[in-house]
């Protein structure tokens, strides 16, 4: 029996005061999720809270009550997900994948996504969701970086200044190919700097004072908060409800040297995993995560941005937001390039960095 990699965080949802103990494994026979009050959620890392008190958490808690259906959750980076799922084929345990692009659509490539459409599906925009119904965005978020607010008062402004000599072991970034937020490093440098090429010119510059590679990005900013490095990548919405309770966590955007701080897109989407063991509890749990109550708590809770278009709030949290991202320009990346050439930018990463 082969049990999970220490990489990936078996977390059983605490349900009333039972907290589900059984860890779920890639191997056959009988597993927690056998029962048909279950259904088993394999996640990016991001919306469940290190104290419990995350997006998930508070969603998690409330299906159950509405419907008795426990959730099993298992987290990691969203290439290991996809991964653990494509191994998993023979033997589908996961019942709905939740994972950032390009990784969602990797996964649509893989076969691993079976067409549903949630309830509410009609009110996230189309950008947002794929035309087949394969996948869904469920909250909304977009790429960052994050500085140590102590020592590191004024955020560094340009990707040039953390080639200075003062960042060495001083900075890191999550692995792309493997973390979400790694990949979008690549997609940021590539657009910022002009093309795969100069790109990787820069990232293996960098090189120089990276501390190494990291399969999870939220193991990043505990690291930054305690000043162990100073900057680190990450998004918008893990780092802003990470820093109620890391204080000295700071969001950030690189620009290129004479140009304008960027962002883009980066959500959580979520599909129906093909031939899940629990299809239509997969099904239930999609549509009360696009719920507006459950929508509403993005923002108030999580951190995020609604992924429903009609969904306005107006909590603290949501105000905060919205001054961060102020005069940050928002690129739309090409999606379908990426999906179709995500290996070989992966690959010319690898080669330019010595990874």
């Amino acid at each position: 029996m082969r049990t999970m990699s220490q990489h990936l965080k078996p977390i059983a949802a605490v349900t009333g005061s039972l907290a589900l103990a059984a860890t779920l494994t890639a191997c056959g026979g009988s597993s927690a999720a056998s029962g048909e009050k279950v259904v088993t959620v394999y996640s990016a890392d991001g919306l469940k809270g290190e104290a419990g008190d995350g997006w998930y958490d508070k969603v998690f808690k409330d299906f159950e009550k509405k419907t008795g259906i426990k959730v099993e959750y298992v987290e990691g980076g969203s290439g290991e997900m996809v991964q653990r799922a494509v191994r998993e084929k023979s033997n589908t345990q996961a019942d709905v994948l939740v994972t950032l692009p390009p990784f969602i659509q990797q996964a649509d490539g893989k076969g691993l996504l079976q067409a549903y459409s949630p309830k509410n599906a009609d009110k996230v925009s189309g950008a947002d969701k794929s035309a087949d119904g394969k996948w869904i965005s469920v909250v909304n978020n977009y790429f960052g970086f994050v500085h140590n607010k102590k020592e590191l008062p004024a955020a560094p402004r340009t990707w040039e200044e953390l080639l200075d000599g003062k960042f060495k072991n001083k900075l890191q970034y999550s692995t792309p190919g493997v973390a979400g937020d790694g990949t979008a490093v690549v997609i940021k440098a590539m657009h910022d700097f002009g093309g795969k090429e100069p790109a990787m010119e820069y990232l293996k510059k960098l090189q120089a004072n990276n501390v190494g590679p990291s399969s999870s990005t939220s193991k990043l900013a505990p690291k930054v908060d305690k000043g162990e490095i100073l900057v680190a990548n990450g998004d918008v919405q893990m780092n802003f409800a990470q820093a109620k309770s890391m204080p000295n966590l700071g969001i950030w955007f690189p620009a290129k040297q004479g140009g304008k701080p960027t962002t883009f897109a980066l959500p959580y989407a979520a599909g129906l995993v093909n031939k899940a063991p629990h299809s239509e509890n997969g099904k239930k749990l999609l549509d009360f995560m696009l719920e507006e109550e459950a929508q509403r708590q993005v923002s108030a809770i999580g951190g995020g941005f609604p992924a429903r278009t009609d969904v306005k709030p107006t909590d603290a949290n949501a105000i905060e937001l919205a001054k961060l991202m102020n005069g940050v320009e928002i690129f739309e990346p090409d999606w379908a390039d990426i999906d179709k050439n995500l290996a070989s930018y992966v690959d010319a990463w690898k080669s330019a960095t010595g990874s």
